[in-house]
Parts: C-alpha cells; structure tokens; sequence
C-alpha cells in the first residue's frame, strides 16, 4: 500500500495566537481516512472548565475525546491553575498504560497561559505567543509568526493563517472552528 493511502486517520491544523489582549485558538474541519475526506466540518476546538478554557486537538478524535475527559477533570482538581492541570495530565499521559497508546495532540489555552501537549510528556509554551499542531501546523505556523507583526487582531491571523495552510496541506481545509478569550 502506497503511503499516501496506508488506512491511517489523518488531519489537521490546530493555531494558537496571542496577541492584542486576546488568545484565540482556531482548526480546520477536514478528517482524512488514506485519500478519503472522510468528513469535512468536525468541530476540533472547544471550550472546557467553566468555558473559561479553550483546547485544540490533532490526532485520532477517540483519543482526543478521552483526553478531554482527564482534562475536565483536572482542571476541576485544579481550579484556575492550567499550567498545573496540564502537567498533571502529562504525567498520567505519559505513564498509565492506556493513556500512553493515544495518538493526540493538544493546544490548550486560558487567559493567562498557552501550552502545547503531548504523549511524550511535553507541556510546552510557544515563545512568541503563537503555536501550532497538526499536519498542516508547520504552514500555519509560519504564516501566524509572518503575520503577527502585521495590523491584524488575533482572529484575523488564525483564520488567515488557516486558510493559507488548507491551500498548501491536503489534509487540511477552510471549514473553521474559532474559538477566544480575552487575555489578562
């Protein structure tokens, strides 16, 4: 089986971008099974907490789903203390035996803070306040930093960089998800 048509769930672009008092995370819509858009509006960014978290996801949607739930609780463990909710996450995702297996990523956003997440065990804060994930995260990524000094508010660099990555990224498309919060 060619690699382009291997079977695997493919998608996505998840951005993050900080700028102007606000922290806006945005993804595309398109999940790709090989060569088949398998659908083209999953909704794969949200709100958590009491919505006073946003959460981006790329990978396998069961997988992001379940790292929802430990999320949730986490930051109900954890009241108004990301950071800590997201290392505590991290840590359950990198040793339990069933969490280690999850395919996933995950921006996840409150007013005060940005992070990336990941299975290796990786909590990490975007340097210049941009962040991306996902197959189409490299292109986004580079159009959000090349943007971001430009007079545009946060939104407008996420969906224009969005839109700039599902032109270059197959696995990635227009039908957006955009979701922000007023920064402190």
């Amino acid at each position: 089986m060619a690699e382009h048509d291997d079977g695997r769930w493919r998608a996505t672009t998840i951005l993050m971008v900080r700028k102007g008092g606000k922290v806006v995370i945005g993804g595309d819509g398109q999940v790709s099974l090989g060569q088949t858009i398998m659908k083209s509006n999953a909704r794969k960014v949200r709100r958590l907490g009491r919505g006073d978290v946003i959460v981006g996801f790329a990978g396998a949607t069961a997988d992001a789903f379940t790292l929802f739930e430990r999320l949730e609780a986490k930051l109900e463990q954890y009241p108004g203390q990301l950071m800590r909710a997201c290392v505590e996450l991290a840590k359950d995702w990198r040793t339990d035996r069933y969490l280690r297996r999850l395919e996933a990523m995950m921006l996840v956003a409150d007013r005060q803070v940005g992070l990336v997440l990941s299975g290796t065990g990786d909590v990490l804060e975007p340097q210049d306040g941009v962040m991306a994930i996902g197959s189409g995260g490299n292109y986004a990524l580079s159009a959000a930093r090349a943007l971001a000094d430009m007079d545009l508010d946060a939104e407008a660099i996420v969906r224009k960089s969005l839109r700039i990555a599902a032109e270059i990224c197959v696995y990635t498309n227009s039908e957006l998800t955009i979701e922000s919060l007023d920064a402190a």
